[in-house]
Order: structure tokens, then sequence, then C-alpha cells
């Protein structure tokens, strides 16, 4: 049987193709040129994410970090007024690696912290092909380790921090997840949204490649902007792409979403069962009718309520 989008996404689609025609068309990047398509995707994230509706009450606060190789990042901890001590998450952002930013995803970030009262530090990470191999990641865990260094000043409880990530955000996400385990540090979670895990997923599914909103050809080139001729080898560190990882035991807690018509589907199911069978507690949804992004695609649709209800719960219960 073949999947089908969900209505309320293809009708979203649909109306997406016919404004991008009547604005004279709109050519997608060629496969490996990584500039070109962060040029190309960069311009939609804020009007995407500025769909989830005002954050009166959310601010933020701009500090850094200092990366494994001494490169200074960036970062935001966003939060609202009048919450309380406790936990909070550590937020990357999507792009496929080589796109993307915190200023780009501030709506989403205020929505987030808005809908749940759970401060989020949002890392700044390099992005490839300027910065390669587990780079990206290590600038993920140094924005654990500032939060736990500074959790004290900033009311924040150290053992109830997670690391949350969308898309090409879920590779340092989960990555920064292994790291922290093989240092010894305990995260209180690791939340995945539709997560970039697998160099290895760059030939096209003839099943899903029709509804691939995030193609193929782009995820080659974001995986061959992080490693280079390394991209399929079979040395690629599993802190540059978590799915090459082989030892799940001792990682935090996950929470993981896909949809089943998203070209990451396969790698994030494999993911969430290695995790499983590892005997770490892990809640998946799988959504049908949904391509990559489905969230900001169809938003204000039937499966708004249900996505949104389940992260608030997982984040408010850290």
């Amino acid at each position: 049987m073949t999947r089908q989008l969900d209505p309320f996404i293809a009708r979203a689609l649909a109306a997406r193709a016919e404004a991008v025609a009547a604005a004279g068309g709109m050519v997608s990047p060629h496969r490996d040129d990584p500039i070109a398509l962060r040029r190309f995707l960069d311009p939609g994230f804020l009007p995407s994410h500025a769909q989830a509706g005002p954050a009166p009450d959310v601010s933020y606060s701009e500090y850094s970090a200092v990366s494994t190789d001494g490169t200074v990042i960036p970062l935001r901890l966003y939060r609202k007024a009048g919450s309380e001590p406790g936990s909070a998450v550590v937020y990357l952002h999507g792009g496929g690696l080589i796109s993307g930013s915190v200023a780009l995803y501030d709506h989403l970030l205020r929505a987030y912290v808005q809908w749940t009262g759970v401060p989020f530090l949002a890392v700044d990470n390099r992005l490839a092909p300027e910065a390669t191999g587990t780079a990206i990641t290590e600038d993920a865990f140094a924005g654990v380790e500032w939060l736990r260094e500074h959790a004290a000043e900033q009311a924040i409880d150290p053992t109830r921090i997670a690391v949350m990530g969308d898309s090409g955000g879920g590779a340092p996400a989960a990555g920064a997840a292994i790291l922290a385990r093989d240092r010894g540090i305990r995260l209180r979670g690791q939340i995945l949204i539709y997560p970039m895990l697998d160099d290895r997923n760059t030939d096209p599914d003839p099943e899903l490649e029709p509804t691939a909103v995030w193609s193929y050809d782009n995820n080659y080139t974001g995986w061959h902007a992080l490693l280079g001729d390394r991209i399929g080898a079979d040395d690629v560190s599993p802190l540059a792409a978590p799915a090459r990882n082989r030892d799940f035991r001792g990682l935090a807690p996950a929470y993981i979403e896909t949809g089943d018509l998203d070209i990451f589907r396969d790698e994030d199911l494999d993911y969430a069962g290695r995790l499983v069978r590892a005997g770490v507690s892990t809640e998946l949804h799988m959504y049908p009718g949904a391509p990559h992004g489905y969230d900001w695609i169809g938003y204000g649709g039937p499966l708004t309520k249900r996505w949104r209800a389940d992260r608030i719960r997982v984040i408010r219960a850290l």
C-alpha cells in the first residue's frame, strides 16, 4: 500500500508550490554545493517558526562557551519570566549541518520556553563545511559543560539537563549524549526531532523520494560537507554520525519523533530500536503521512496538537 501525505500537509505544500511559482519559481541548489544550499534554506526558518505565535514572557541573555579546539561558541539562554528553578534544555538547531543559526531559530526557541516554562540554552554551533568531523558535536557538548558549570548561578539543577535537536541538529544532540556518557556525565534526556543520524543514507528510496522535502541530494550535500571523502567509510565517528554508534548502553533516556515519509525514517527507527535493546528508556513516535519538517509545513493542522502536546509533556517532565 502506497503511503500518502497527510491531507493538511499536502494542501500546505501545494499552496507553497503555487506561491513559489507565482513569484517566478525557485531553483534548488545542485548536489554537493553546501554554501548555495545554505543560502537556499536560511530564509525559510524565521517565517516557518513564526507560526508558533508570540512569546511575550520570554527573553534571553547571551553568553559563550569554548569548544575543545579553543573556538568560542556563542550561546543564548532563553527564560520565561516567573519560571521556577529546575531543569533546562541544551538546544541544537537544524539546517542539515550546513545552515541555520540561533538567530534564525529565535521564534521556535521562544515558543518552546513560552509553552513549557523550561529554560533553553541555544548553542550557535559552527557549520559544515567550515567545521568538519566531530567539531559540531564538540560545540554542542561545550554548551552542556557551560550549563553544568554555571548551573547554580542560573538556578538550574545540573542533574536535570537534557539535549535536544531537530533535523541536522539531531546529529550533534545525539552525539553530545554519547560524549556525555563517555565522559561520565549523566544527562536527563535526549530529545531528537526527526534527527539526521546516518551519513550512509544517500541512495534514493523510490517510496520516499517523491515526497522528500529534504532530498537525498541535500542529505549527501550536508554529510559530504561535514565528512568530506570519509562519507560512508567504515571508520566514521559516532560523534559525527550517531548511527555509527556500536554501544548504546548507559545513554540518556530518549524521545524520538519522525514521519513515515521522511527520508530519515529508517535510520531514526533503527536508532530507537538499538537504544531499547541496550536498555535505554525510549519513547518513539512515527507520524503517518508526515514528511520531513511536518511540524512547520502543516502547522495548525490535526498533527500539530499531537506533537505539541507530546513535546511539551516530555520537556516539562525533565
